[in-house]
């Protein structure tokens, strides 16, 4: 029988976490499968998700919970049943363990014929797996989970670039995809966070003709323009901004509702996915015939495809690192905005 890891990580007991109250402490994985995969964990991102879980934002949490949906490691254990992995392979667990999203032939579970498997949701750490056992996430020293939510890395993408871009940088790249992205295609990024920057970089690997950032204020105008947008528009400077802009933009990528600027029958991807119900005023989708619709994550094999593409464009998304002993203080960060 193969060694057991000792399982450790910061582990959130209440919702009073996110104030930097996590505790490291083991905590008890998945019972192993032969389908699982464990990953000694090297590298695992931050995102405002982790932020909503542990104060039970965006319903109740199950309590304890190690959060971490961004995950890096070398691969140490593989079951008999679980694919093309190897000892010592550096692999990615996407942010949400939804592999049917696109219907892309990637669930082993659609093709085993199980019934009900695709109506059950599992995410990777608030959640409880099919066995019954619940769902543990990053902030740790190792993670298991089903190796069809496990992606290899490619050589070419650092593992410290790998794991935003198995949530931020899939989320955009998977709507920038689905919608044709390419060299006929105009895109506007309204926010120039984490997802905006990814919708930038990814924008502009896959041809778009016009890459444009919004933002409130002149602050981030430098960094927009850095990362490869060729316009950038402080809404809140410029009153007339979206008067200028009218009907310039085939596609937007947008976290706030502003869709005054959409070309006729326009595309406007609401990814922001905030703890409060969203509002939209009407004439903003009524004149411009635009088409309003929403995307999450994205399935392995999108999320293949885009660590490829990152891989052949040399695509560096702007990271911080920070050793995993502060993982109280980088929440608490998170919480105040800091991270830049």
């Amino acid at each position: 029988m193969a060694q057991e890891h000792k399982f450790e990580g910061w582990v959130a007991d209440d919702a009073t976490s996110v104030d930097g109250n996590l505790v490291w402490n083991e905590y008890k994985p998945k019972a192993w499968e032969d389908t699982d995969v464990d990953i000694k964990i090297t590298h695992s991102g931050m995102c405002g998700s982790d932020l909503h879980t542990l104060r039970s934002g965006w319903g109740g949490t199950i309590y304890p919970c190690v959060v971490g949906h961004e995950i890096v490691g070398k691969v140490v254990r593989v079951g008999s049943r679980a694919g093309h992995f190897k000892i010592g392979d550096t692999v990615g667990v996407s942010a949400q363990n939804d592999s049917c999203l696109s219907r892309d032939g990637a669930c082993l579970a659609c093709e085993s014929g199980e019934e009900n498997y695709c109506t059950k949701r599992i995410n990777t750490y608030d959640s409880i797996h099919r066995n019954g056992d619940q769902a543990q996430g990053g902030y740790a020293l190792y993670h298991r989970c089903p190796s069809h939510f496990v992606v290899k890395i490619p050589q070419g993408v650092l593992p410290e670039h790998a794991p935003p871009m198995l949530c931020g940088g899939v989320t955009v790249y998977s709507p920038l995809k689905r919608h044709a992205v390419g060299p006929q295609k105009s895109v506007g990024v309204i926010g120039v966070g984490e997802l905006g920057h990814f919708a930038i970089l990814f924008a502009k690997a896959l041809g778009a003709r016009k890459v444009v950032a919004i933002s409130r204020s002149s602050g981030k105008r430098f960094d927009a323009l850095q990362l490869g947008a060729d316009e950038y528009i402080s809404s809140a400077e410029d009153q007339d901004w979206a008067q200028k802009h009218a009907r310039s933009l085939d596609l937007i990528i947008n976290t706030v509702s502003i869709a005054e600027v959409l070309t006729l029958a326009g595309t406007f991807v609401q990814l922001g996915a905030p703890e409060e119900p969203l509002s939209l005023p009407a004439f903003s989708l009524i004149r411009t015939r635009a088409c309003m619709t929403g995307s999450v994550i994205g399935s392995p094999n999108e999320i293949r495809e885009m660590l490829d593409l990152a891989a052949a464009k040399n695509i560096r998304p702007w990271v911080e690192t920070r050793p995993m002993s502060e993982a109280n203080t980088a929440v608490v960060d998170m919480v105040e905005g800091k991270p830049r």
